[in-house]
Formats: structure tokens, C-alpha cells, sequence
């Protein structure tokens, strides 16, 4: 009895063995049968989802084009306002330091109807004339140095006329100075009206 055992434990272990396998080999193919099924739903989906065709892409570049031109003409009228605003009031500044000076020209001239002292009044001329260069100054005006003596420099002078040079050390140098000239932070603004003996 004990040998006809052995062989059915055996048999045993083997149909579990087998059992056990098919149901390892099931459950492998019902997840692959998952698998594919998740697949082929998600392929679907992607194919249900409408390419977008030549036109409807041209129309969308299109829109995209004419949104950016838009925005760049916007800034361009943009800039080119505050530019325009920006020369209107370029001379705010200057003018507003200008202001008390002409109001010392308006108290001079209503003082001079009663002054007869030729002398203040000079002196007036002279306070007011003072105050005007300080205030360009201050605003970056500065006067270009006389130059009778010196030799024509183009980069800040003019040469109006020449003359027969008085002696013979003058001749190729300014003799004269008609209008000064002016730099404004460095920058000839009006050059200095210049004699040159020949």
C-alpha cells in the first residue's frame, strides 16, 4: 500500500503543478488581452481626434501672423506718440527757468519809465544779463572761448571773410570775432562768426 501511495502523490503534485500553470498562463493572457484592448480604446480616441487639415492650419498661421502685426503697429503708433509728445515738451524744462527772467526784464523796463540814473540801470542790464547765462549754464550752455589770435579751427569756427593780416605774424589767424559761439554739453551749437587774415 505504501507504493501505490507514492505514485499518487506524485500525480498529485504533477495536476497541481499543471493546475497551477494554466492558471498562470490564463491570467497572463487575460492581461494582455487587457493590455491590447487599452490600446486599441486609446488608438481609437487618438484617431477620433480631427488632424487639422492645410487650410485650417494656413488659417491658424494666418491669425497668428495678423495678431503679431497687430501688436506691432500698436507699439510703433505707441512710441512714435510719446516721441511726438516728447518734442512738444523738449523746452518745458528750459522755459520754465527762462520764466523769472523775463518777469526781472518786465520789473526793469517799468522802472526804468522813472529812473533817471543811467547808471542803475546799466547795472540792472547787467544783474539780468548775469542771471540768464547762470541759468543756461545750468541747463549745459557754455560759451565758446575767444579765439582772436588762434588759428581757424573748422570744428567750432566760421570764417565770415578774410582780410589783408594787419602784420605778418596774424596772416592764416582770426583777427576778428563778429558772434560768439555756443557748445550745449559738449556739442557746437552755433559756431563761433570768425575774421581770418590772409
Amino acid at each position: 500500500m505504501v507504493v501505490s501511495l507514492q505514485p499518487l502523490e506524485k500525480k498529485s503534485d504533477m495536476e497541481k503543478h499543471e493546475q497551477f500553470e494554466k492558471e498562470e498562463n490564463k491570467n497572463f493572457h487575460e492581461e494582455v488581452n487587457t493590455k491590447n484592448e487599452i490600446d486599441s480604446e486609446e488608438n481609437e480616441q487618438k484617431e477620433e481626434k480631427p488632424t487639422p487639415s492645410e487650410d485650417e492650419k494656413k488659417q491658424e498661421e494666418s491669425d497668428r501672423y495678423f495678431r503679431l502685426y497687430s501688436e506691432f503697429e500698436n507699439f510703433r503708433k505707441r512710441t512714435q506718440k510719446e516721441k511726438l509728445d516728447l518734442y512738444k515738451t523738449a523746452g518745458e524744462e528750459i522755459l520754465s527757468a527762462l520764466l523769472p527772467i523775463v518777469d526781472d526784464f518786465e520789473r526793469a523796463i517799468k522802472a526804468n519809465q522813472t529812473i533817471e540814473d543811467i547808471n542803475s540801470i546799466k547795472e540792472g542790464f547787467s544783474l539780468i544779463h548775469e542771471k540768464l547765462f547762470k541759468t543756461l549754464k545750468q541747463k549745459g550752455l557754455e560759451a565758446i572761448q575767444n579765439s582772436v589770435g588762434e588759428k581757424l579751427n573748422i570744428e567750432l569756427h566760421e570764417a565770415i571773410t578774410q582780410i589783408p593780416a594787419p602784420t605778418e605774424e596774424q596772416k592764416g589767424l582770426i583777427i576778428d570775432e563778429l558772434e560768439k559761439g555756443y557748445l550745449l554739453n559738449g556739442k557746437v551749437i552755433r559756431f563761433t562768426k570768425v575774421v581770418v587774415g590772409f
